[in-house]
C-alpha cells in the first residue's frame, strides 16, 4: 500500500529560529508562508515542515499523489480508497475524509504510542 511522499511536521515554537537552526542543517525552503507561521524545508529527499501554533504534536505525514518534490505520481490511490482499506484492517480514525467527497482530502489516525499520522491528499484523482 503506497500512502506518498513522506514528511515530519514539526509543532514548532519559534519558526523563524527553527529555519535558522534547520537551514544551518543544510535545509532550505521548499514551501510554505513564514508570515503564515508555516514552511516546508527539504534536504536532498528529507523534508520537514515547521508549523507555529498550527497543531500542539509533531506528526507523520504522508502525502498521496506526490513524491518527494511534491511532483504527482501516477497512478496512486485516492485517500478514500486508502481511508477504506485501513478501516477494513482494523484502524481507528481520529478525523475522516468524506467518503463522499472528490479531491484533496486527509484523514488523521495514530500509532499504539500516541505518535499522530496525517494522510494528506492535495491534488485530485
Amino acid at each position: 500500500m503506497g500512502i506518498g511522499a513522506f514528511s515530519v511536521s514539526l509543532a514548532v515554537k519559534d519558526i523563524a529560529a527553527s529555519r535558522q537552526f534547520y537551514e544551518k542543517l543544510g535545509f532550505t525552503i521548499f514551501g510554505g508562508d513564514i508570515a503564515q507561521n508555516w514552511l516546508i524545508m527539504k534536504n536532498d529527499d528529507c523534508i520537514i515542515g515547521l508549523f507555529q501554533g498550527m497543531f500542539e504534536k509533531n506528526m507523520l505525514t504522508f502525502n498521496p499523489g506526490w513524491d518527494s518534490n511534491a511532483e504527482e505520481v501516477n497512478p496512486f490511490k485516492d485517500i478514500r480508497e486508502l481511508q477504506e482499506e485501513l478501516k477494513q484492517r482494523g484502524i481507528a480514525f481520529i478525523t475522516e475524509a468524506d467518503p463522499a467527497s472528490e479531491g484533496p482530502g486527509s484523514f488523521l489516525i495514530q500509532d499504539p504510542d500516541g505518535n499522530l499520522i496525517l494522510v494528506d491528499q492535495h491534488r485530485a484523482k
